[in-house]
């Protein structure tokens, strides 16, 4: 095996690791759009009706907890494609 052979394979197991773990990555816009759901219509139904914001607001930082986990799962999952993977 000639010694550019090796450096182009080299070169493609680093560059699919990089493409998988910006693709894992992407997940975290999934998040954001979602947490961005979550708190505009937290605020549209506060403005409605401001006596029952204040019951919902567990649910809200429930709902917020469980969006931002999936975007630091994907987050996460990145990382370890790109340090865990040789």
């Amino acid at each position: 095996m000639d010694p550019t052979h090796a450096a182009s394979v080299v070169d493609f197991h680093n560059s699919a690791k990089l493409i998988g773990a910006g693709m894992a990555a992407s997940g975290m816009i999934g998040a954001g759009i979602g947490l961005g759901v979550l708190f505009g219509n937290y605020l549209q139904a506060a403005i409605r009706n401001p006596a029952g914001a204040a019951s919902q607001q567990t649910m809200l930082f429930l709902g917020m907890a469980l969006t931002e986990t999936m975007g630091l799962f994907s987050f996460v999952v990145s990382l370890i494609l790109i340090y865990g993977v040789s």
